[in-house]
């Protein structure tokens, strides 16, 4: 006579002969080696996000090799599903992109979850210390090659552009100044708005930098903004220079 208590049961090895439940606990740990790194560096996916992709990774992949042995399938579920996640991590901050490498090191930690749900175990963490190691001692090699690379550069100018302007035009208004940097010898490196407190007015910071040393450039340009009627007051300054690739 079957025991009701174990007719929920469908497998039909032990738990003490289980392969899932050790290789669910090393994707855990795995996962949550590489989310201390990014927790540390203050990212937005931290600990627990990677913990979590990596834990799910190797729960779906063990699942499809249980279910369908053989079938890839799932893996491929798993990607295009970690996709839409990294996706969530990357952020526009004016004319910057952020989060990328969050991204990259989601995706990672999916293919480390992948790993051990497949029962790669040894892969999984050959993956875990790679990607651990770049992101840990690629950083200062990037930034050494940047500086080096920019020191081969001409110095540029760069200046800070600070121009208000009523809420309600400042689509209009960030319109009309990327149109007006576009046609002339400048670059817009970077571009945000603030709201003024108890105006109902907008402020649009711009840092710009001049390719060239005439600065008629910069001052026709700036006589085309204070043209528009909803711009209420714009200033620039010079900042610091420096190189750019």
């Amino acid at each position: 006579m079957t025991n009701p208590w174990l007719q929920w049961w469908t497998d039909p090895v032990s738990l003490l002969h289980q392969a899932t439940f050790p290789r669910l606990l090393l994707a855990s740990c795995l996962g949550a080696l590489i989310g201390a790194e990014r927790q540390w560096r203050q990212r937005a996916a931290g600990l627990r996000t990677n913990t979590l992709v990596c834990l799910g990774a190797a729960a779906f992949v063990d699942l499809g090799s249980t279910v369908s042995p053989g079938s890839t399938q799932v893996v491929a579920y798993v990607v295009s599903g970690v996709g839409f996640l990294g996706a969530g991590a990357i952020m526009k901050d004016g004319a910057n992109i952020r989060g990328l490498n969050t991204a990259a090191t989601l995706w990672c930690s999916a293919a480390v979850g992948a790993c051990i749900g497949a029962g790669e175990m040894l892969d999984a963490a050959f993956v875990t210390i790679l990607l651990i190691a770049i992101n840990m001692l690629l950083r200062p090699l990037s930034r050494y090659i940047d500086r080096r690379s920019l020191a081969a550069f001409q110095l540029h100018t760069l200046y800070r552009l600070r121009l208000t302007c009523s809420a309600e035009h400042q689509a209009d208004t960030e319109n009309q100044l990327t149109r007006a940097i576009a046609g002339r010898s400048l670059v817009l490196r970077q571009l945000r708005a603030e709201p003024v407190e108890g105006t109902g007015g907008s402020t649009i910071l711009a840092i710009l930098e001049s390719r060239t040393e005439d600065t008629s450039v910069l001052k026709a340009f700036l006589e085309e903004l204070r043209t528009y009627p909803w711009v209420e007051s714009v200033d620039c300054i010079e900042a610091e220079a420096e190189a750019d690739a």
